[in-house]
């Protein structure tokens, strides 16, 4: 990318600039440098002086990244064409690439395929790509020509062999390793980090050096630290921003409504390392309101002390939400704040942004305000205290909260419950799993979550915290970032109504794809024997929720407004939204910033990423867990459920555990299968036998692998008996007994513990 001396589409006057021409200049030339502005403005002398503070005010604040040594462009702009390294896999396999000179540059998925010609682009290649806008406002990159190798990072396990030294990587979808030169210091089974070098041979395994050990494989908490090196975490905090958190003091009075009378509490699970949120409910007084309920929700206001353009600041962005592994957490925030000062603790002062919301007797809400106060918990509480307590099982601390605060929060729930149901969100069911560790890392036991009302009732109350803060917004005309979820595409719903028809189950060709209609066909299934299968492939046609600047509504939730508001300690979705409340309500001097608003859709684009990489880390470590749990029940038997159909297998699910782990075909019989897509199954060319979707199985652990995650079963089931009305499809892959495919999760196939749509995760 050339840098240009001053962009041809406009005329600047001479003389210093303000901070909007000049970011203009910055933006219209791509990339340039100090001297090229400071020429195309004819500045000398103490112009150009002025002009670096001005710059460096600008970096400072995030507006501005750097280019190489010198150069300087918009903060996240990508130009049409660039140098970039690919660096990484996203969840479902696909390369990732970012700008080789761009710091503070996005991730951008590498479009498959192509004209180059030459071996396809991997993890530490160097690559000159075409920045292409799509439709739906992302980006992809789409190769030109691959240019060799760049510094890439590589987390593996050594493993030695004779006189070679070898690095494998512990992705299970990387089939390259690293041979390390003779002579380091390391130890067969060391986790380490490596070092692609740029010019190795063009043959045989990647040259590597060797930068750092990390640990041991077999460590117990090893796994989650191969999540966050395998996806890139950003972990820890500058000096600088831990200097700003430590010199953060405790709220006062000053500019706040006094809170500190009313009841709020938080109700969190068991193992919270942060409380973002507090409830209180009374009934409303006003006679204008006959059975109506006053709901409080107030989320602690982090807005006040990570501050826009500080070093805090850029560091909750990049990280864009904290990540929790079984072992751990990566906070988003340094703990002075995120388990101190910004945390809602129980007896303690803590400032706060509230709302107070009214609701009618029908549950629809009647209006709503935001308060920027000073609270003070009255109890911290988890799920199962609360739950126990109105189930009639009070302890010394729920005992004297139940009249007051507990019974008013259930009724105001069941009030809200009234309109949830009118709005029908979707209503999938998915089983949650809790992991509970000892203190030596390991895992002690995995148990079903149960699901309880008062989870139920934390979900409702930051759901229409949520509307309000988007509602408000909207009015006030006030920038924000949305949480939106689309509709289901076209295709997912023909491919649902062809399964549906299969089961005999009707759903009307061109049916608007409403979610009443969803769980209407939950309810008709539900306990019945094809329950399991509808359930799996009503999840599989939704799509994936995001940020955006631009409104589509929540699909899931049935919302036409929707923004995240209620956890700031954990979201940076949420403290821009916080942001956004401050300036359009005249709360203070520390809301939105030139740059939150300039950069707002890249920001979107950023916390979306760093979203789905948090997912995809914590499911990583998460697997890695329970492989390791199940490794010394290797030949044990377990009944599960079939959760995936491939050409190469079906995906099991354990029933006891959740775990996933695969059936290879070639462990299926002697017979070929054919992939029936339409009906997600696998079935017997000759005999017609049948592995559909969701279909119960008994099957026995052939290998769990824990530095993968990968578990590997024997199916010990029968398959289900042919289905006559339905001819054998004459299209699909062919998998054979005598043909054995690689072990473990494949590229692509989106497996794993989801979880349901709603909660404070929505």
């Amino acid at each position: 990318m050339a840098r240009s001396k001053m962009p041809k589409s406009t005329r600047f006057a001479k003389g210093l600039p303000d901070r909007e021409t000049l970011l203009k200049f910055i933006r219209e030339s791509g990339e340039t440098d100090k001297a090229a502005i400071a020429r195309a403005f004819g500045l000398k002398g103490e112009d150009r002086r002025q002009l670096r503070a001005q710059l460096q005010t600008l970096q400072a604040e995030g507006a501005l990244g750097k280019r190489g040594r010198r150069g300087l462009a918009e903060a996240g702009a990508l130009p049409e064409v660039g140098v970039a390294d690919v660096v990484e896999r996203d969840a479902d396999g696909e390369l990732l690439v970012r700008l080789t000179r761009g710091e503070d540059a996005p991730l951008v998925p590498l479009a498959p395929g192509g004209d180059v010609k030459g071996p396809a682009p991997g993890l530490g290649d160097r690559v000159l790509v075409r920045f292409v806008p799509l439709e739906n406002g992302e980006t992809e990159a789409r190769l030109i020509k691959r240019l060799g190798q760049s510094a890439h990072r590589i987390l593996g396990v050594v493993r030695k062999a004779r006189r070679e030294v070898r690095v494998e990587p512990v992705d299970r979808r990387s089939k390259d390793t690293l041979l390390l030169p003779e002579g380091e210091d390391v130890r067969d089974g060391d986790l380490v980090l490596a070092q692609v070098e740029p010019h190795g041979p063009r043959y045989g395994p990647k040259r590597g050096k060797l930068l750092e050990v990390v640990g041991r494989e077999d460590e117990p908490r090893a796994y989650s630290l191969i999540a966050i090196h395998a996806h890139g975490i950003p972990i820890g905090f500058s000096d600088a921003a831990e200097a700003e958190a430590e010199a953060a003091q405790p709220p006062t009075l000053s500019g706040r409504e006094d809170l500190r009378d009313v009841p709020l509490i938080t109700i969190d699970p068991q193992d919270a390392r942060d409380h973002d949120d507090a409830v209180y409910a009374h009934p409303d007084d006003d006679p204008k309101n006959p059975g109506g309920w006053v709901c409080w929700v107030a989320i602690a206001d982090v807005a006040a002390y990570v501050r826009p353009g500080s070093e805090l600041d850029r560091i909750a962005r990049d990280k864009g939400n904290s990540v929790y592994f079984p072992d751990r957490v990566e906070p988003m925030l340094p703990e002075r704040l995120s388990n101190g000062l910004c945390s809602l603790r129980e007896g303690e002062n803590r400032a706060t942004l509230a709302v107070r919301m009214v609701f009618g007797a029908d549950g629809r809400k009647r209006g709503h305000r935001f308060v920027r106060g000073l609270m003070r918990s009255a109890a911290k509480l988890s799920y199962e205290q609360a739950q126990a307590a109105i189930d009639g099982q009070t302890d010394d601390k729920t005992a004297p909260l139940l009249e007051p605060v507990l019974k008013p929060l259930w009724a105001a729930y069941a009030c809200l419950k009234t309109g949830r149901d009118a709005r029908s969100p979707l209503a999938i069911e998915s089983a949650e799993r809790r992991i509970a560790m000892t203190r030596e890392g390991e895992i002690a036991a995995i148990t079903p979550r149960a699901t309880l009302d008062a989870m139920k009732l934390i979900e409702e109350f930051m759901i229409q915290a949520n509307v309000c803060a988007a509602e408000t917004l909207e009015q006030k005309k006030t920038p924000l970032i949305y949480r939106i979820h689309d509709q289901p595409s076209r295709e997912k719903i023909q491919a649902l109504a062809d399964l549906l028809d299969t089961l005999g189950l009707p759903w009307a060709k061109g049916e608007a794809p409403r979610t009443e209609r969803f769980n209407r066909l939950l309810d008709e299934t539900r306990g019945g024997p094809h329950a399991d299968i509808v359930n799996e492939v009503v999840l599989r046609t939704q799509m994936q929720a995001h940020y955006s600047t631009d409104n589509i509504g929540h699909y899931g939730l049935n919302l036409a407004k929707y923004a995240h508001f209620t956890s700031p300690i954990r979201r940076y979705a949420d403290l821009i939204v916080h942001r956004a409340l401050v300036t359009a309500l005249g709360f203070g001097d520390d809301g939105l910033s030139q740059f939150d608003i300039s950069q707002m859709a890249g920001t979107a684009e950023i916390i979306t990423f760093a979203e789905r990489r948090a997912m995809a880390a914590e499911r990583d470590a998460t697997d890695r867990y329970v492989a390791a749990f199940l490794a010394d029940r290797v030949g044990a038997e377990f009944a599960g459920r079939i959760t995936g159909v491939t050409r190469f297998g079906l995906f099991v699910r354990l029933a006891e555990t959740g775990a996933d782990g695969l059936v290879p075909v070639s462990r299926l019989g002697g017979e070929f299968f054919v992939h029936d897509e339409r009906t997600h199954a696998l079935v017997g060319e000759r005999s017609g036998a049948r592995w559909p979707l969701g279909m119960t199985v008994q099957v026995r652990l052939a290998e769990a692998t824990p530095i993968t995650g990968g578990l590997l079963f024997d199916m010990l089931s029968d398959p289900a008996p042919p289905d006559r009305s339905m001819p054998l499809p004459r299209l699909g892959v062919r998998g054979r007994g005598d043909r054995r495919p690689p072990s473990g999760r494949p590229p692509g196939i989106r497996t794993g513990r989801k979880k349901k749509m709603g909660g404070k995760k929505r």
